[in-house]
């Protein structure tokens, strides 16, 4: 019963928050255009309910000519992310596109973050096996606001915190995961760009996204 009160409370948030984020969408989306050669967009295949691929969308926010392997494989990540990108990434105002997304109905604003169709093998064989896939993929999930970027070096962990959402789906869960996130995105608490706390490279992150 209340994945359908979660659809409709998806659609009419999203709406409104398109809506208000209109401004901020518009100044995003000209800043990304003149500060680097390439689309504003990013576009890229990721699974989401019942393990089907969907097309998501994020504000572009590493150049043009950036290969699309792990950041682990990068000689100097850092480097290819744009200067309006690192402020993008940082204030997570980058995933304000997939708003759309949840209109669509491809996501959620609260559910497992959705891993790349491609390169993330492992982590989606993990996922089918948790039961992970039964609900629609979020913005924000259990996951980020329990480590962010932090957590992409270990898919174990991962997929223990996405488990554990799908497991206890609620709205007084989705009301936790949504009033932590914006904590988290305050503070950046666990915010970096493909580096673990101890120094070394995390291997689970692709070049436009983080955990």
């Amino acid at each position: 019963m209340y994945k359908i009160i979660k659809r409709i409370l998806d659609i009419l948030l999203s709406v409104i928050a398109l809506i208000i984020c209109s401004p901020l969408l518009l100044v995003a989306a000209i800043a990304v255009k003149f500060s680097s050669p390439g689309p504003v967009l990013f576009k890229q295949g990721r699974v989401g309910l019942n393990n089907k691929v969907f097309i998501i969308y994020k504000f572009r926010t590493m150049k043009k000519d950036t290969p699309e392997v792990p950041t682990n494989q990068f000689s100097d990540a850092k480097s290819y992310i744009t200067p309006v990108g690192r402020l993008l990434r940082k204030s997570s105002v980058d995933e304000l596109p997939q708003l759309w997304n949840v209109l669509r109905g491809d996501m959620s604003l609260v559910g497992p973050r959705p891993g790349a169709a491609n390169g993330e093998d492992e982590l989606r064989q993990k996922r089918l096996r948790g039961g992970v896939f039964s609900v629609r993929p979020g913005i924000t999930g259990w996951a980020q606001v329990n480590g962010r970027d932090e957590l992409a070096h270990d898919i174990n962990i991962k997929t223990r915190y996405d488990k554990y959402y799908v497991d206890h789906l609620s709205f007084w869960m989705d009301i936790r995961c949504i009033v932590r996130s914006f904590h988290t995105v305050a503070t950046m608490a666990g915010y970096n760009e493909g580096d673990r706390k101890d120094g070394s490279k995390s291997n689970n992150v692709s070049s436009e996204d983080r955990v």
